[in-house]
């Protein structure tokens, strides 16, 4: 499948709109840009901007245009495109190479390249054909995309608000009214599912990518369990966050698949979800393994699997074998409220 990009990082003069902003009397969008915008925005695409300019006059202008409400996190500043990038990449919890530049000019779009060569530069000459780049055209565009830029904005509010407290880590989570639901995925969840093993690449065992077809085998199967999990919280939904794929033999289970989108780090659910694979395991009377593949993006997922109790046994090539006793299972967190397959149960009073 063509790497998906997540976010679309725009220049504004000569590329978002016609002119210099601090040097013409007026500027004005460029053909179609608008529509481009929304375009973009309904696919799931996070939009930004890098450019040099005064950013009380930029702002102002993009919301003299009506549309500074579609940009994250914009850097308007005199520093360099790459440093913007950076930011707005680290903002997001973006990887590099999930992020593009549109800009037209051609040193800007060298000086990240050299700077960034995971960044996608693209020419504001090409403006008319982005809409059709494959990396911007997700296979299945989902609620949850159409609503993602809404989701990141909550998630910022979220982030503010802990960022503003004195009190515990874990009693500002207990104030977000946290609601996580566990359920075998349906034919309905399929899309968001192959869209998930898309984009989720950090909190990721093994970085696997399955297709819709692939995955609906998988939930047919009786050799398979595919689980899907849903996060709300008193801001909004998260929406579809996570899946779990799990090969089902009549002695042992294996983990083939575990993953989150990274807008639920340090959140507990990535811990919560493998409590419950653990669970399943221990109740079938079956030993339970999981797959792991390590690579320079998903540690966070291998210290998860180790601070539940899993240990290597086995190694094949860049495939890691781990296994866990089932002698510990840890009790969940008390501020979510966990549904699984319909059934309420909070925290350790899980039932």
């Amino acid at each position: 499948m063509t790497a998906a990009i997540k976010c679309l990082v725009w220049d504004l003069d000569r590329t978002l709109w016609e002119g210099i902003l601090l040097e013409d009397e007026k500027v004005t969008l460029r053909p179609n840009v608008r529509h481009i915008i929304q375009t973009l925005d309904g696919r799931g695409i996070i939009q930004s901007i890098a450019s040099r300019s005064a950013d009380d006059v930029a702002t102002k202008a993009l919301r003299d245009f009506g549309l500074q409400e579609y940009f994250l996190y914009p850097q308007i500043n005199w520093g360099s495109k790459a440093t913007s990038i950076r930011t707005i990449a680290g903002a997001l919890n973006f990887s590099l190479d999930s992020m593009a530049l549109i800009d037209d000019e051609p040193f800007e779009r060298d000086e990240v390249r050299f700077e960034l060569p995971e960044v996608c530069c693209l020419d504001a000459a090409d403006l008319s054909t982005i809409l059709d780049l494959p990396a911007l055209n997700p296979r299945f565009v989902t609620a949850d995309s159409k609503r993602r830029r809404a989701m990141y904005i909550a998630d910022h509010r979220r982030n503010e608000a802990e960022t503003a407290g004195e009190q515990p880590r874990e009693a500002f989570l207990a104030t977000l009214d946290m609601r996580l639901a566990i359920s075998r995925a349906t034919e309905a969840d399929l899309m968001r599912a192959e869209e998930l093993t898309v984009r989720t690449h950090q909190l990721n065992t093994t970085g696997t990518t399955y297709s819709y077809e692939e995955l609906d085998a998988f939930r047919r199967s009786d050799r398979h369990t595919l689980l899907i999990v849903q996060l709300d919280v008193r801001y909004g939904s998260y929406g579809k966050i996570g899946l779990a794929l799990v090969e089902r033999g009549d002695r042992l289970w294996t983990i083939k698949l575990l993953l989150m989108s990274c807008r639920v780090m340090n959140r507990g659910v990535g811990m919560i979800m493998i409590n419950h694979l653990l669970r399943l395991a221990r109740d079938a009377g079956v030993r339970l393994q999981a797959d792991f593949v390590k690579n320079q993006r998903n540690r966070m997922m291998y210290v998860a699997y180790s601070f539940a109790g899993f240990r290597e046994v086995e190694k094949q090539g860049d495939r890691i074998v781990m296994e866990n006793d089932l002698s510990r299972i840890q009790a969940d967190p008390e501020y979510v409220e966990v549904r699984v397959e319909g059934r309420a149960c909070t925290g350790a009073r899980r039932r």
